[in-house]
Parts: C-alpha cells; sequence; structure tokens
C-alpha cells in the first residue's frame, strides 16, 4: 500500500471505528453500583448488581424516592447537581444499610442532559480525607514539577511522581501530533518490562471518540479489564426511551476493543489521565499493571489533581523550550520590519539582505513573487518551477496563509524538486494582485519508530472499505519517512502573518503619504499653471512692444545708423520672435494643464489625412516624405483636437530630422489582447524609457492598442532617451534643422499622460527613431 493509500484507508478505517457510540454502553464495571435520577430524584434505572452491594434488588428500586436509599443530608447534596453544570460532580461519603449491616461508599453525583447519575464505590474508610492530608500527599510532587524547566525532564518528572501514587508497572506520558497519531515521550518502568519510550502509535489506537470523551473526562480508571460488565435496567432511560448518557461516568464499562487491545499488551489494569492544552488534547498520562488493582477514588481525585497540574506547568514549559527560538524571531521581525518601513522601496528592501527573510521564519530558500517579476533568494526550485507552483496556488489555495511540511503529496509535480522544497510556506499579500511570498524548506529523511507495523492496523474488506482489527502486535517497526520538511513552528506562521499585517500597514501608509503628497503637488501645479497662463500672456505685450519698435527702427532709421547697430536691431527682433515663440510654447502647455478632455469616438485614419494634407499643403515647394500605413487605424475614444496635434508634432520631428535621399515614415499600431506575460518581452522589444512604470489594467493586460510612428532620420543618442520630452530641450542649435523652441515633444506627452497613456521611444543614431505611445 502506497503512502497515499494508506492515508486514505486511515481516514476511512478511523470513520467506521468512530461510529461506535462508546459513551453509551448500556453498562458499568462492576466495583460500584449506579442509579439514574429524574430531576425529581426518582430512580429510573440503577446497575443490575444492586443485590451485591445494597442488599436490593433492582426492580425494589426503580421508581423509589432517593430518600428510600440515601439519607436525608446525602439527598440534599445530590440535588445540588440540578443546578451545575453538566459533568460537574459532587463526591461524598455516605452510609448505607445492606444486608451485611451498615457499609461506606463513596458517592459520585453529577447531572447530565437528561437526568442526575448517582454512582456509589464501597469504600473501608468512613472518613473523607482533608485538605491538609490531599496537600501533603501532592505539595511534593506539585513543587518538583514546578522547579523542571526542561520539558522532557518535567514529563519524566510527571510519570514518575504518579506512579510512585499508584504503585502501577508503567506509567507512559503520551504525545498528540497535527495527523493525531501519539508517541511515547516519557516512561517510568518496571525494569523486566520492553521499553516504550520513543515508539509512535497510529490515531487508530486512539480514535476521536475515544479522544473527544478525554477532552470532557479527565480520569479513566479501569481496575479489572477481564471483568464482565454489569447492564443497566431497564436498558433505556424510561423518560427520554434512549440509552443513558455516561460520558462522565466514573464507572463506564469499556468495550471489547479496549479489552482485547490492552490484553495483548499484556495489561490488566488502567489508569489513563488527560493534558490539556490550550483546551485541546495534548497528551495523556496512561498508566498500565499487568494484574488486576483497585485504586481508591480519593487517590484517583489526587491523581486527576496533579494531572491539572501538569497541564497547567505543560504551557510553561513549552514555552520556556521555544522561548529563545520565539525571542530570536520577535528580534529578527522588529529589525526586519523597521528596515522596510523606513526605506524608499520597501520591495528592495523585503529581499536585500535575503538572508533576513529566510531567517524570519527558518527557510532554505525564498520566492517573492510581484504579478510576474519573481526573485528567488537561498535554495530554491528553478524559476519556471516556480511559477507553475504560483499558478497552482492561486487555483487551489484559499486561505491568505498556507503551510505544508510535505508538498509532493498536495502537488505531485513537486516531486522533482523535493530536494529544496518538500515544505512550503505560503503568504498571499493581495488579493487583487498576485503578489506572494513563498519559503521553502529541503526533503528530511526521517526514521519513526512504531510499536507495530501501523499498516497492519487495518484490513480491506469485499466491499472496498477497511476496519480496524485489535492490534496483536506491539513490537517495535521501523518506518523510512519520506517527501517531508520539517513542520512549520506555530511561532513561524505568527512571523509571517506579523510580516503581512506590517506590509500591508506600510503599503497604506505610503498611500496616504502620496495621497498627501499628491494633492500639494495638483495645487501647486494648478497655481503654477496659472501662474505660467498669466505671465505668458503679460509677456506678449512688452514683448510686441520690443520687436514693433525694433522693426520701426530698422525700416525709419537705417540710414543714421551704421552697419554694427543695425545688426543689433536685427538681433533684437530675431530674439523677440524666439522669444515669442518660447512663450507661445509655454501658454501652450499651460493652457493643457487646465484643459479638459472631450472625448469622443474617432476614426484616426480620418484625423490622420486631415494632418497629412496641411503638411502637403505646408510644404508645395518641397518633397514630402514617403508616408507608409501598412493598415487602417482603429477608431477610440480620444480628444480629437489634442491628438490631432500629437500626430502633427511627431510626423512634423520625423520630417523635419531627416537627412536621408530617399525618406520615410510610418504610422500604424500593435495588436491589442498582449497577454501579461508577453509584456516584459514586448516592453523589452519596444525599449521604454529606462525606470519608468507602465501600468497595468485592471485585467492584468497592457494599455492597448500601441500607436507608433518609425522613420529612417538622424536619430537619437541613447543618452539623450531621458530628456527629450522635458519642456525646451533641444538636441541641436537653432540653425540646424530649422530650429524650433524645443518644447513639441513635452506637449505631446502633457497631451498623452491627459489620455492616461505613456510615450516612448526606442532610436539607433544613423537608423532611425520610433515612437510609441499609448491613449487608454
Amino acid at each position: 500500500m502506497s503512502q497515499s493509500e494508506y492515508t486514505t484507508a486511515q481516514a476511512t478505517a478511523l470513520t467506521n471505528h468512530d461510529r461506535l457510540p462508546i459513551h453509551i454502553p448500556g453498562s458499568i464495571q462492576p466495583h460500584g453500583v449506579l442509579l439514574a435520577l429524574s430531576t425529581q430524584l426518582e430512580i429510573l434505572q440503577v446497575s443490575n448488581n444492586t443485590q451485591v452491594y445494597l442488599g436490593k434488588a433492582p426492580e425494589d428500586l426503580l421508581s423509589q424516592p432517593l430518600s428510600y436509599l440515601l439519607d436525608p443530608k446525602s439527598v440534599e447534596i445530590v440535588k445540588q447537581c440540578l443546578v451545575k453544570k453538566i459533568g460537574s460532580a459532587n463526591a461524598f461519603k455516605v452510609l448505607i444499610n445492606t444486608l451485611s449491616g451498615k457499609r461506606f461508599f463513596n458517592a459520585i453525583a453529577h447531572r447530565i442532559e437528561e437526568a442526575v447519575i448517582l454512582e456509589l464505590e464501597p469504600t473501608d474508610s468512613e472518613f473523607e480525607v482533608s485538605f491538609l492530608n490531599f496537600h501533603s500527599l501532592a505539595s511534593e510532587a506539585i513543587a518538583k514539577m514546578q522547579k523542571t524547566s526542561n520539558l522532557g525532564e518535567f514529563l519524566h518528572l510527571v510519570a514518575e511522581e504518579i506512579q510512585k501514587i499508584i504503585g502501577f508497572d508503567r506509567v507512559m506520558v503520551y504525545q498528540f501530533d497535527e495527523s493525531e497519531a501519539g508517541s511515547v515521550v516519557a516512561e517510568v518502568k518496571r525494569e523486566d518490562l520492553s521499553p516504550y519510550l520513543g515508539l509512535h502509535y497510529p490515531a487508530t489506537d486512539i480514535p476521536a471518540q475515544a479522544r473527544e470523551l478525554y477532552t470532557r473526562c479527565f480520569l479513566r480508571f479501569l481496575p479489572d479489564l477481564t471483568t464482565e460488565p454489569v447492564k443497566l435496567v431497564p436498558t433505556e432511560n424510561p423518560t427520554t426511551h434512549q440509552h443513558l448518557d455516561l460520558s462522565y461516568s466514573v464507572l463506564r464499562s469499556f468495550d471489547w476493543c479496549c479489552t482485547e487491545y490492552h490484553q495483548n499488551m499484556g495489561v490488566k489494569a488502567l489508569l489513563v489521565i488527560s493534558l490539556i492544552q490550550e483546551q485541546k488534547l495534548w497528551g495523556l498520562i496512561s498508566c498500565h499493571h499487568q494484574t488486576s488493582k483497585y485504586i481508591s477514588y480519593e487517590v484517583r481525585k489526587m491523581c486527576e489533581f496533579l494531572g491539572q497540574i501538569a497541564s497547567s506547568e505543560l504551557a510553561h514549559k513549552i514555552s520556556n523550550s521555544e522561548l529563545d527560538y520565539k525571542v530570536k524571531l520577535k528580534s529578527l521581525q522588529s529589525e526586519f520590519l523597521e528596515s522596510i518601513s523606513q526605506a524608499d522601496n520597501f520591495i528592495d528592501a523585503l529581499i536585500k539582505p535575503e538572508m533576513r527573510l529566510l531567517e524570519l521564519v527558518s527557510a532554505s530558500g525564498a520566492a517573492v513573487c510581484l504579478d510576474n517579476e519573481i526573485t528567488l533568494m537561498g535554495t530554491t526550485p528553478n524559476i519556471d518551477k516556480v511559477k507553475a507552483l504560483v499558478e497552482w496556488a492561486d487555483s487551489q489555495v484559499s486561505d491568505n496563509l498556507f503551510s505544508t511540511d510535505s508538498l509532493p503529496k498536495l502537488y505531485q509535480e513537486a516531486l522533482i524538486f523535493k530536494d529544496t522544497a518538500s515544505g512550503l510556506l505560503l503568504l498571499r499579500i493581495s488579493k487583487v494582485r498576485r503578489y506572494y511570498i513563498l519559503w521553502f524548506r529541503p526533503e528530511v529523511i526521517q526514521t519513526v519508530q512504531w510499536a507495530g507495523n501501523p499498516q497492519e492496523s487495518m484490513q480491506a474488506q469485499a466491499d472496498g472499505s477497511f476496519t480496524v482489527p485489535v492490534r496483536k502486535s506491539f513490537a517495535e517497526w521501523q518506518e523510512t519517512v519520506r517527501l517531508t520538511s520539517l513542520p512549520w513552528k506555530p511561532c513561524e506562521l505568527e512571523s509571517a502573518i506579523a510580516l503581512s499585517n506590517a506590509i500591508v500597514g506600510i503599503v497604506l501608509s505610503k498611500a496616504d503619504e502620496l495621497a498627501k503628497i499628491n494633492l500639494e503637488l495638483e495645487r501647486s501645479n494648478q497655481e503654477l499653471a496659472s501662474f505660467a497662463y498669466a505671465a505668458s500672456h503679460d509677456l506678449k505685450e512688452p514683448l510686441r512692444g520690443i520687436y514693433n519698435f525694433s522693426t520701426v527702427l530698422l525700416e525709419d532709421y537705417a540710414q543714421v545708423l551704421d552697419d554694427e547697430g543695425i545688426e543689433c536691431l536685427q538681433t533684437v527682433v530675431s530674439l523677440s520672435v524666439r522669444m515669442e515663440t518660447l512663450i507661445n510654447a509655454l501658454l501652450r502647455l499651460s493652457q493643457l494643464g487646465q484643459a479638459q478632455l472631450r472625448l469622443q469616438a474617432t476614426d484616426l485614419n480620418e484625423l490622420l489625412n486631415q494632418v497629412i494634407d496641411v503638411f502637403r499643403a505646408s510644404r508645395y515647394d518641397a518633397q514630402l516624405a514617403d508616408i507608409r500605413i501598412p493598415r487602417p487605424l482603429p477608431t477610440v475614444q480620444c480628444d480629437q483636437v489634442l491628438v490631432n496635434e500629437v500626430f502633427s508634432n511627431l510626423l512634423g520631428n520625423a520630417f523635419k530630422y531627416n537627412d536621408k535621399a530617399e525618406q520615410w515614415v510610418e504610422i500604424g499600431y500593435l495588436d491589442e489582447g498582449l497577454e501579461t506575460r508577453d509584456w516584459g518581452l514586448r516592453k523589452s522589444f519596444l525599449n521604454p524609457i529606462p525606470n519608468h512604470h507602465y501600468p497595468l489594467s485592471p485585467e492584468g493586460a497592457p494599455p492597448s492598442p500601441i500607436f507608433y510612428i518609425r522613420d529612417n532620420g538622424i536619430g537619437i543618442p541613447e543618452h539623450h532617451l531621458k530628456i527629450i520630452f522635458r519642456l525646451f530641450k533641444r538636441l541641436h542649435s537653432q540653425q540646424k534643422y530649422g530650429g524650433g523652441a524645443g518644447a513639441g515633444l513635452a506637449i505631446v506627452r502633457k497631451i498623452v499622460e491627459l489620455h492616461n497613456g505613456q510615450i516612448w521611444v526606442k532610436s539607433t543614431v544613423g537608423v532611425g527613431s520610433i515612437f510609441y505611445f499609448t491613449l487608454q
């Protein structure tokens, strides 16, 4: 049977085994008597051994009031159970007249949903154990437990102290793991017995029903596993017509599975004490004796009390054993979070230096996935395997935090990289974007010592189901466990969650800061645009005066000026024209900053024809470059007037900056629907502006369509690509290529950005340029 088949079979077998109703056996152990009472304390059911202990037949007791058997004071103590919570017990001594005379019993009464249960165990002592006596017996053991800080030593001490009190042949501390299987972690035994320390037991040995009962009833005592159970009379409660719930009963009988299982281990008497940690069953103190052995109720209560003290101390011992590691993680976490919170780019701070991210959860490797950008650190699968793993996680993992110490059992493709990633801790940072952090741990091959072969604890039936026969062999059996890593500890998971919360907090904080900065920038830009518009407008009047008066001087007073004076006036006229061009450009840019887009469906073919016609009309005396349009342009939503200006400026530059004998310009667009995974390659090919951000649409696709204007002109040096979109930035002198203000590309970028688009360029000197832009 393969590991996966075994796991499935085990789950099925456990389910079948758990169907046995062990809390309603309809019988008790024979070392005491049970009476089920109505809320009016009328006897409804009794165990079929009342004649032996009380000298009264069951039929003589049924339908009688409890006062028929007990004195008024004892009846009043039982009555108090009616106002207590379910399962809470009252214990007291009671003297009952029997055929053989007066006899003392330990009486234990507790309430259930539909009745009160009174159990009587005969005792030779008429005195109750006082608190001082109880304290003297238990205080020494408690003091020793509290002084021990090491978890292993503490558990051994618990077993040792319980063994001293009850004198059983073997006392073990049994710890459950995540799969509900368990192992013996401490043991005190008779020297001639074979050790069980370190042995593992499958979950089928203590099924879920039994584990659940141990969380409610903290002590279970079976003094003689060879005895026959005593039936209840009548079998069902006459009021509810159901079997009596004996979950909290100290006398509840045991089923044949329990008997046969322990007899196969050579056990005749059994005492089990629950160890509870954080309201869950952490483990059991399991006490075995090879002969029948009765322990008084008082001694059992002392053992139960020590078990509760041990459970309380257990939290501290576990905490102490993990405290140093937790402190280390907290220190790393604080340092790490402070670093990324202060960084300008928290992504860089997240991955540099890489060891901090690995040490945060004690991983050997990690991958930071931000959409399609994946950064690997430490020992990891290759990037293609990580991408495939993220795809799987997208569809299979719904939680923000996911961990497994056996990834290949969940994701078969992980078998290939089990040496680096048998363990996976996955943290989803965003549900909107594909933002993940993945930590990896390598396979750790383990040898597990089992008490018998766990796979033999299940048998396949003809119908395909599995049953759990009672195990007969507990001899040591070794299993080699593969495809698993070291498990992720709760404190490591907490560390990952803290990182996630911190990142979200940092992002929100940065967003808040950005919002404030943007608001301030928007206000400043509006003021600057208003100032630029006013200044440009106001500067035009004196500039026009300078131009006009200079022209008058040249025309009317040239005869009184020498050549140098005329040349100076001509320079003034030329500079005033130049200045007016710059002012007009500044005015246009400020107007764009305050412009409201008038979006409408625009056929770019018609718009482009209009632009080309204007160029042809203005160059009637010159040859226009060859204009190529490979295919019709699409219709888009845009401001027709402004986009006309974009094409005019870009085409104008393509015509102007071209010194070839055969000039050409190509206008087109790239196909829509590029997928995100292709966009990185496409951006690289198109050579976008370095360090520039290209936003994705909500669906994850890039802006589309992408328009381009390509020429075979002079080209642009690479070191100028970053500055050509700046205002008044010219790459040539005024005397070359027809001059100009150097504002055209700045205006183009402003118009494109008003349309929520982007513009960038690819260029090779002497070959030509390609300008790309989008209009979202």
